[in-house]
């Protein structure tokens, strides 16, 4: 049987991918592989040895700075994004389906901030609490910062769920007798659920590493992006690339776990 010749444009695509892999994950495994440099080891190659020294290094405040306060706040602050994302997104998407007066620009202020510089919304904020005499904080002005980034973002999600979301079901539930909030809680929500989790991703990964938004309005207290941004000014040591393996492993430990949560919502759904 003869094969098919593959057209010139399939190996162009080909090519174009291999490149993006490269640029995406040769910096990156360069990185961890620095990461276990030996205790006399530099910021290049070749190794100077293999240890766990700089990951241990991570645990000394006096040698890196805060890294474990500004994890936990980085943490902290994108489970509260993530949540108020999940909640306000899903409460707009519902709102939205029906037609209502001021629904059209009201959607565009929604999205409007995705197209101004994030360092302007950050000192738009951070100069607005110090004018009302507030102290900006990452769990304050912050907070409020990263949802200018995630809202707009969880919003369109669930816009497209919705449009594709056929109201039949909800017909049919009613017509059995199902009050709006039942349909809601048992028909309505478990089918929207995976997309949910998807919006939730959304919120914390893009808050757990948002630098410029973060920037002005932190506070006293770095986030983790912060810093890592303020590590690579005074550190000299394979300990900065141990920091970004240890965070670049959590980052895909939370989209592993938030690919099997979804897989087992899809596989629930399956069998209800």
């Amino acid at each position: 049987m003869r094969r098919e010749r593959r057209p010139a444009s399939f190996w162009i695509l080909a090519a174009f991918f291999a490149l993006f892999v490269l640029f995406l994950y040769g910096p990156l495994s360069a990185i961890m592989i620095l990461s276990f440099q030996g205790p006399d080891g530099g910021l290049t190659f070749p190794l100077n040895g293999v240890s766990l020294h700089w990951f241990r290094n991570l645990t000394e405040q006096q040698a890196v700075g805060d890294f474990g306060g500004s994890f936990r706040r980085s943490f902290t602050l994108g489970l509260m994004v993530m949540a108020a994302t999940v909640v306000v997104s899903l409460l707009a998407g519902l709102a939205f389906r029906r037609r209502f007066v001021g629904a059209t620009p009201l959607f565009y202020l929604t999205v409007a901030s995705l197209v101004v510089p994030s360092i302007i919304i950050s000192l738009g904020i951070g100069v607005m609490f110090q004018q009302i005499g507030i102290r900006p904080s990452w769990y304050g002005s912050a907070f409020g910062a990263h949802l200018t980034w995630t809202l707009p973002f969880g919003v369109l999600i669930m816009f497209a769920v919705f449009n594709r979301f056929s109201p039949s079901y909800e017909e049919a539930a009613r017509d059995l007798g199902a009050s709006p909030w039942q349909t809601f809680r048992h028909v309505l929500l478990p089918m929207i659920a995976p997309m949910l989790v998807g919006v939730g991703l959304f919120g914390f990964t893009l808050s757990y590493d948002e630098f410029a938004r973060s920037l002005m309005t932190a506070g006293t207290y770095n986030t983790l992006p912060l810093e890592i941004y303020a590590m690579t000014t005074n550190v000299t040591t394979p300990v900065l690339y141990a920091l970004g393996t240890v965070t670049t492993l959590f980052s895909f430990l939370v989209i592993s776990l938030t690919l099997a949560v979804i897989v087992w919502l899809g596989r629930r759904r399956a069998r209800a």
